[in-house]
């Protein structure tokens, strides 16, 4: 095959050259524009009661900006933008309204279409439209960092896979400065959702915490921390910490009673373990007898203490029809020291009657 040469350069070579200089090109005319709050929930809106919110926005592009155009998802808000070069590294501020002429929740796009970029770059604005507001009418008895709230612990218990269960905690800003409450630390299957997103003072908001649960790769007990912010940036801190416990469960679906009669069924000797007092010894002892009363295998998932200070023994999770097997604990004086939660053993078992199963350890 003949190659047809341009100054001893072959067409192929010319071809390369010219498409790798396209995509530098392209890489050059990339989005650049970023937010510190690209989605903004505004809580509970008045019906016909317009609501305005403020994005702010930078040019972290190398070299100037232009708003070309802007489009909203519906002709129900306004936008106002800057119409002139937005400089580099430049903040600068979107304003949009909504006339929140439609009760119920809302949830509404603008698209930012720049001279960086042929994609457009997409702010959210979202909230409930109300006949009137309604703020929690409960008590703070707590405080996370800065934010009074109505609990410092979240339980997700008795989860199955493919759940998403939703748990809130309520705050109100206590402070005399306008704040954007924050959720840091979050397992990648627990997502956080602040409305308001932003908080006045004396303004009350919630934190809604979803869980989803297809991330999960274990049975039984998951512990985490997270912490509570202001604005981002802050340090995390015992001052604003507070704990996530998450108890998945085997999923059975639908078992019927004739199901039931040739599965595994678990007895167990006692659900609340009295060890007595250390009486000047470093460690306590008991056990409890697990029986499986079924025509199948029991097994056990898992076998874990909510609290350190707990060592917990068993020889055989799988236990045939008929059989029992022993579940033996040991309470440490010097690490349960500290603890000042209730010491607890969690089994999980594919028992549908007893998929999980509490063991308080009671021990002075």
């Amino acid at each position: 095959m003949t190659m047809t040469k341009v100054k001893g350069t072959s067409v192929s070579v010319l071809i390369l050259a010219l498409m790798m200089w396209a995509l530098a090109a392209n890489t050059v005319k990339a989005q650049m524009i970023t937010s510190s709050n690209q989605v903004i929930d505004c809580g509970q809106v008045l019906f016909r009661k317009p609501v305005t919110v403020h994005f702010e926005l930078t040019n972290q592009g190398k070299g100037n900006a232009v708003i070309k155009n802007v489009e909203t998802s519906c002709g129900c808000m306004n936008v106002i933008y800057p119409k002139g070069m937005i400089s580099e590294n430049k903040p600068f501020i979107v304003t949009a309204t909504y006339d929140a002429k439609l009760m119920g929740h809302f949830e509404k796009y603008i698209d930012i279409y720049t001279n960086e970029a042929s994609l457009p770059f997409t702010l959210t604005m979202k909230g409930v439209v109300v006949a009137e507001t309604k703020d929690y009418e409960g008590q703070y008895p707590y405080v996370l960092g800065k934010l009074k709230t109505d609990r410092t612990e979240i339980a997700f218990d008795d989860v199955d896979k493919g759940d998403h269960p939703v748990q809130e905690i309520h705050v109100l800003n206590s402070t005399s400065e306008t704040v954007t409450p924050l959720v840091m630390n979050l397992p990648d299957f627990i997502k956080a959702d602040v409305s308001p997103s932003t908080l006045a003072p004396g303004k009350p908001g919630i934190i809604y915490l979803t869980l989803n649960s297809d991330k999960l790769q274990h049975l039984g007990l998951v512990q985490n921390t997270a912490y509570l912010g202001l604005k981002r940036g802050d340090r995390m801190n015992a001052d604003n910490a507070f704990d996530i416990t998450t108890i998945l469960l085997p999923n059975f679906g639908i078992v019927t009673d004739q199901q039931l009669v040739y599965m595994p069924k678990l007895k167990i000797s006692e659900t609340t373990l009295d060890l007595g007092t250390f009486e000047g010894k470093k460690k306590k002892k008991g056990t409890i007898n697990i029986e499986n009363l079924g025509r199948t295998d029991l097994e056990i998932y898992a076998i874990q203490s909510f609290t350190e200070g707990l060592t917990i023994e068993m020889n055989d999770p799988v236990i045939q029809p008929g059989m029992s097997e022993k579940l033996r604990i040991t309470a440490d004086k010097k690490m349960l020291k500290g603890v000042k939660a209730q010491p607890k053993v969690l089994l999980i078992t594919n028992d549908p009657r007893s998929p999980k199963v509490i063991i308080d350890v009671n021990v002075k």
